[in-house]
């Protein structure tokens, strides 16, 4: 499990000595954790992996987020340390698709689902992030889908 990945990481990471990665490891930790507890009401729990993934990608998110931020400001020290944590944090990630290997998948659903207009995106979208969700970036999927669906 991508749980246990990260944990015997930051476990590896404590033995060595290592700070910058103990930190980023135990960041990770502590919002995997907080999405524990966040779904201990919850109905319906998704499958550990697919929950870790979800939180990684999120986490990835934002620093690409602050990178850009900190770029734009100039501060130079800050980007760098969002940098080393979002080469920590895509460590666990699974290998995103290619735009080209979106696409095939995009056009492939669209053909098993009937999709034919803008009218059924949400369903499209529904296919794509239940199916592919954790190898698809989903914000880049969203053009696509829209341009597949326009065609």
């Amino acid at each position: 499990m991508l749980r246990d990945d990260v944990k015997a990481a930051q476990i590896s990471a404590m033995k060595s000595s290592d700070k910058p990665r103990t930190a980023a490891l135990r960041s990770i930790m502590a919002k995997i954790k907080d999405k524990d507890i966040a779904l201990r009401t919850a109905d319906k729990k998704p499958e550990d992996d697919a929950m870790v993934t979800d939180v990684l990608q999120k986490m990835a998110k934002q620093r690409r987020e602050s990178i850009t931020l900190y770029d734009e400001g100039g501060r130079d020290e800050l980007a760098a340390q969002e940098r080393y944590e979002l080469a920590v944090i895509e460590e666990f990630l699974p290998v995103m698709l290619s735009e080209e290997e979106t696409k095939a998948i995009v056009t492939k659903l669209k053909d098993e689902i009937g999709a034919s207009g803008m009218q059924d995106m949400g369903k499209l979208m529904g296919q794509l992030k239940a199916k592919h969700g954790g190898e698809i970036d989903m914000s880049n999927a969203s053009a696509i889908v829209k341009a597949a669906l326009a065609g």
